[in-house]
């Protein structure tokens, strides 16, 4: 054989396990997307559940009476903004 053909047959060679490599890599890359949307998800709810949590946790201060004067005036405003967001869909519905 010659040398140019015994290269020619590495070559080959070597691009056919990049290619296998490539395809492995991609299905790889397909799994680690898909696992972290999922995670994603999961990060997302938990931190809903534990801001609904700290919410609980609030109402039940306040409506025990065991919050300091800064944090009912910190409350009062939560519930003001949450009164004019609500006020801004009643506006937004009835348009």
């Amino acid at each position: 054989m010659k040398e140019s053909e015994v290269q020619l047959k590495r070559i080959q060679t070597k691009l056919q396990q990049l290619l296998k490599k490539h395809v492995i890599l991609q299905k790889e890359n397909g799994w680690l997307k898909a696992e972290l949307d999922s995670t994603k998800k999961e990060v997302s709810a938990q931190q809903e559940s534990l801001e609904n949590l700290k919410q609980h946790v609030d109402v039940l201060k306040y409506s025990n009476g065991e919050m300091s004067e800064a944090d009912k005036k910190e409350f009062e405003k939560k519930i003001n903004s949450y009164v004019k967001e609500i006020d801004r869909c009643i506006v937004m519905l009835s348009q």
